[in-house]
């Protein structure tokens, strides 16, 4: 396929999975519990934090970690007591465990608190063509303050090579265009132009099955391959291909 018909294929796709039935099966369903943007914006940033594995699973725990926050996230983070983390404890989803979510939870109080929020951190430290040093930046904040090292693991960093995929995953969450129903439009100090697609294995398979990422690592220099790719078929929204590249990967076995 040329240019022309590969961003017709894909446009195409687009339209297939850019739709509320994407949610059901899509751990994006979680923060759509929610309606305050505080609350919405939590969920979606510990779900993506352990979105990896089995969507199934991921879906279970991320319902149960709401639980855990008695379904009112951004209360919680900002009003927990010290005897409330304890209940944390018990918490596992493959790697991610009750201590990383106890500092989770004290970690984003003090975004809200000393930085203004998840979005003013991301916006704040974006260039204007791309959301990575944002990224960057997020994760030096988020562990400003006193941490068990095996936590920092679960923020990916891209100056470190990290293709960070979760964190990327929710940025689109947050920017993208609301109109589907599915992304949420919440952020609107930042311009879906400069978002990065969150690379995974399927989303890498297809992408390179396509042509459009040559590199056969998963890692930040081909975020940066399949980023400009996907901007030549459209400048302005390019990570809705994500929805293309996934639904091809994930259900046809592209």
């Amino acid at each position: 396929m040329n240019l022309i018909e590969l961003k017709d294929f894909l446009d195409a796709k687009v339209i297939q999975y850019n739709s509320r039935e994407f949610l059901e099966t899509d751990p994006i369903q979680i923060p759509h519990l929610f309606n305050k943007k505080e609350d919405i914006e939590v969920s979606a940033f510990l779900t993506a934090t352990i979105a990896w594995g089995n969507r199934k699973s991921i879906i279970a725990n991320a319902l149960h970690l709401m639980e855990l926050l008695d379904n009112d996230p951004y209360n919680f983070v900002l009003s927990h007591k010290e005897s409330e983390l304890a209940h944390l404890k018990p918490f596992v989803h493959r790697t991610f465990n009750g201590i990383d979510l106890e500092y989770f939870i004290k970690a984003l109080k003090n975004i809200y608190l000393q930085h203004g929020g998840l979005e003013a951190v991301f916006s704040d430290h974006c260039t204007q063509f791309s959301t990575q040093p944002a990224i960057s930046s997020f994760k030096h904040l988020f562990f400003e303050i006193p941490h068990p090292k095996r936590t920092t693991k679960h923020i990916s960093d891209p100056n470190k090579g990290s293709a960070a995929k979760r964190i990327n995953m929710f940025l689109r969450w947050m920017v993208r265009d609301k109109s589907t129903h599915v992304d949420f439009g919440l952020w609107k100090s930042i311009s879906p132009s400069i978002l990065s697609c969150p690379l995974d294995v399927h989303s890498g398979n297809v992408a390179r099955k396509l042509g459009l990422l040559h590199r056969k690592q998963n890692d930040a220099r081909a975020v940066n391959e399949l980023d400009s790719s996907l901007r030549k078929m459209d400048p302005q929204d390019p990570v809705k291909y994500d929805f293309a590249l996934f639904g091809l990967g994930v259900f046809e076995k592209f």
